[in-house]
């Protein structure tokens, strides 16, 4: 069976409540899951070593070893 999912960015009210439209016709039957935004967690660290020099790895000694295994 074929499901259409869609995502929406929507902000509470101030009386708890949340609205947005659907492309789905009156008295469609729909499923909805309602999941808390959680905080994006910081990766600038991670982020930063991927972009870091590779010159640890341009090593000729090593290159050496591992060139005959």
């Amino acid at each position: 069976m074929f499901q259409t999912a869609l995502k929406y960015n929507v902000e509470v009210t101030k009386t708890k409540k949340i609205e947005f439209p659907v492309p789905f016709s009156a008295g469609a039957q729909v499923t909805v899951f309602v999941i808390s935004e959680q905080p994006v967690e910081n990766f600038d660290d991670l982020l930063s070593a991927s972009k870091s020099s590779l010159d640890f790895w341009d090593n000729p000694f090593d290159d050496e070893d591992w060139n005959h295994v």
